[in-house]
């Protein structure tokens, strides 16, 4: 039986650091001073029907520091890569010329950099919940072990202790990497 909570325990460790990773990502998206193509990685476009990477649909590259240009492969869905770029909440402002879409960073003020801020704990809040749903999850599933009286209490109460420490720790590392992100934002 301890070989089945060594596994939840570690499934659970292992969704934590997922949950970590993509809380990373989410914020490495979030740029202020270069603009990046990485910029538009999580925006999707509705291609006939089907929410679709920006990448597959555009080729994007840096025109320089402030700018991006985007070649669009299929001219009839401009206007809809516009309005996701515009919507996606990076205060990217896009023009189209013809079947190329111009990106520009506009510069960054102090309302600018508190909406950022405000943008990255709401990803670490986001973050955090994640890694509570995996705790509860876990203990969820403890908890039919010792109703089919598998495991006894001492040792739900054992796992519980384990599982509250893990998330401590992820939680911590959540607000370390905030924290980080928040004085980089500052600074610029």
């Amino acid at each position: 039986m301890m070989n089945t909570i060594n596994n939840i325990q570690t499934n659970s460790e292992t969704d934590m650091k997922r949950c970590i990773k993509n809380f990373k990502i989410n914020i490495n998206n979030i740029h202020i001073g270069r603009i990046s193509p990485n910029m538009l990685n999580n925006i999707r476009i509705d291609y006939y029907g089907t929410p679709t990477p920006l990448s597959q649909l555009a080729n994007a590259i840096a025109k320089n520091s402030r700018t991006l240009t985007i070649t669009v492969f299929d001219q009839k869905i401009i206007k809809s890569i516009e309005k996701a770029i515009f919507m996606s909440n990076l205060g990217l402002i896009p023009v189209s010329y013809g079947n190329i879409i111009q990106v520009t960073l506009p510069s960054l003020t102090e309302e600018r950099r508190h909406a950022l801020i405000k943008m990255v704990r709401t990803e670490a809040e986001k973050s955090k919940i994640s890694i509570r749903n995996v705790r509860r999850l876990a203990n969820d599933k403890i908890k039919i072990l010792i109703k089919n009286k598998e495991i006894n209490e001492d040792e739900e109460h054992d796992f519980q202790n384990k599982i509250q420490k893990l998330t401590n720790i992820w939680i911590k590392e959540i607000d370390v990497i905030l924290t980080k992100k928040e004085s980089e934002l500052m600074q610029f």
